[in-house]
């Protein structure tokens, strides 16, 4: 059974991106090398990331931050988990800030990590990017851009490109000049020569959109 390794050749990438598409390379030598993601080097619990991410949905990151300080001390525990999250009941839950929708998503991921149905980070290492997708969106509150960002930012898998993200969407208008963003299924037409360094793109793509315009 293959193992995917967490993390990517960033050099390799960069030199793969610049040669087959010239229009992104032009940003790209501009920007510069962006350097690998320090999380890739971290351990992590996917069931964790996943709470933490339910949590932080639809609000500032301070006051999601605020939030998850509230719960942690609720459960006296830094980790959210089916055991830790058990400690605590939904009216505690609100109590912390945490809405209705975000307490039933929460407790169906802690129902789903029971059940053997979240896969951890040793298995996911065994895993290919769509298996994962698949295991992990039918969870409440968890959608497939959620999933992509863990695969991109904790995971490090090479060739993710999230379609539906504006960020995305922006950076991709503005490379080739267009009077609109394209559709999520003309970028991931477009996106098909990044492979299979289509993260790395995304992270280009993301920067590119936050750029000031000229002029």
């Amino acid at each position: 059974m293959p193992r995917y390794r967490r993390g990517f050749d960033v050099d390799a990438a960069f030199a793969h991106l610049r040669k087959r598409d010239r229009a992104l390379g032009a940003w790209m030598r501009r920007i510069g090398p962006i350097e690998p993601d320090a999380r890739w080097r971290k351990s992590f619990d996917p069931v964790d990331a996943l709470a933490r991410a339910i949590l932080y949905q639809q609000l500032s990151g301070k006051a999601a931050a605020t939030i998850v300080g509230r719960v942690e001390a609720a459960i006296a525990s830094d980790r959210l988990h089916a055991g830790t999250l058990g400690r605590i009941d939904d009216a505690a839950l609100r109590a912390c800030g945490v809405s209705g929708n975000k307490a039933l998503a929460l407790r169906d991921l802690a129902r789903r990590e029971a059940a053997g149905e979240i896969p951890d980070l040793r298995r996911m290492a065994t895993m290919q990017d769509g298996a994962i997708i698949d295991a992990l969106v039918p969870t409440r509150g968890i959608g497939r851009w959620t999933v992509e960002m863990m695969l991109m930012f904790r995971l490090g898998r090479a060739d993710v490109l999230p379609i539906d993200d504006l960020g995305i969407r922006k950076g991709a208008q503005r490379i080739d000049g267009l009077d609109a963003m394209p559709t999520p299924k003309a970028l991931a037409e477009r996106g098909e020569r990044w492979g299979p360094y289509r993260t790395y793109a995304s992270f280009y793509l993301w920067r590119i959109a936050d750029m000031p315009s000229p002029g």
